[in-house]
């Protein structure tokens, strides 16, 4: 029988944890013996080829979709931020930035600027979001789900149309929200490259979890190499970047100076 249920808010407890977990749609089961601890202060990825049930995995934590089996618990109180792999917006309506993010939750100005500041396009605040690029809408999408003062940031391929310099930079800033704000992060993502190298924890998801555990781990787990059969991971060639310069939102250098098995 599914459920969802709150627990107490304790400082070693999950932020979220599902127990056996899975997802029918008629007669498809989408997702099966799902077994998940999301945890504050880490960032976790969820890797896997289309159709494996990401996105349904991910709406099952969102709370969006039930499980059919299993159950989900939640700690007290918790805050979830989402930031969708994309959003359209019609060309014709009049939308500044900081009208944008209005929408999405009413309140202070004061907030709003703060939440485009901590993502880095606190000078967008008044432009039109249709003339915003690919990487800086994903900035904006990103102070949107800040303005939640998240406990758990979930984010769905949050680097698409972003180059890899972009990526990095990207990801290097989830890293200090990470830790300023000592939140979870789950990465929904396929594209592996710069993912494993910027996340604590990898689970490999195919309708049920292949592998889980560190980078390293899971680089080196068959089921990861079956997965994704060559690799630069598989070949232990993870990709580390030294962040002695920053990147600006293009991406451009600114010279500013536990793993287990459950098949």
């Amino acid at each position: 029988m599914a459920a969802t249920r709150p627990v107490p808010d304790t400082t070693d407890a999950p932020l979220i944890a599902l127990h056996d977990v899975a997802v029918r749609f008629g007669q498809q089961e989408v997702l099966s013996d799902i077994h998940l601890s999301l945890h504050g202060g880490r960032i976790t990825t969820l890797i896997g080829p289309n159709g494996a049930g990401k996105s349904t995995l991910a709406r099952v934590i969102l709370g969006i979709v039930p499980p059919s089996r299993g159950r989900v618990t939640r700690r007290a109180g918790l805050r979830i931020g989402y930031m969708p792999q994309r959003i359209k917006i019609d060309d014709s309506l009049p939308l500044t930035v900081d009208g944008f993010l209005a929408l999405g939750m009413a309140g202070a100005t004061r907030a709003r600027r703060d939440a485009l500041s901590r993502a880095g396009v606190a000078h967008l605040r008044r432009r039109a979001v249709q003339a915003l690029s690919g990487g800086e809408m994903q900035r904006v999408l990103l102070a949107r789900a800040l303005l939640r003062k998240p406990d758990l940031l979930v984010l769905d391929e949050p680097a698409q149309g972003v180059d890899v310099a972009g990526q990095d930079a990207l990801y290097g800033l989830l890293a200090e929200v990470r830790d300023e704000l000592r939140c979870g992060i789950l990465l929904i993502s396929h594209d592996l490259h710069l993912v494993m190298a910027a996340t604590d924890d990898v689970v490999c998801l195919h309708h049920h979890i292949c592998c889980s555990g560190t980078p390293e781990a899971v680089s080196r787990d068959p089921a990861f190499r079956d997965m994704f059969p060559g690799h630069p991971a598989t070949n232990l060639a993870l990709y580390t970047h030294e962040h002695d310069h920053e990147h600006d939102l293009h991406g451009d250098v600114d010279c500013a100076e536990h793993h287990h098995h459950d098949h």
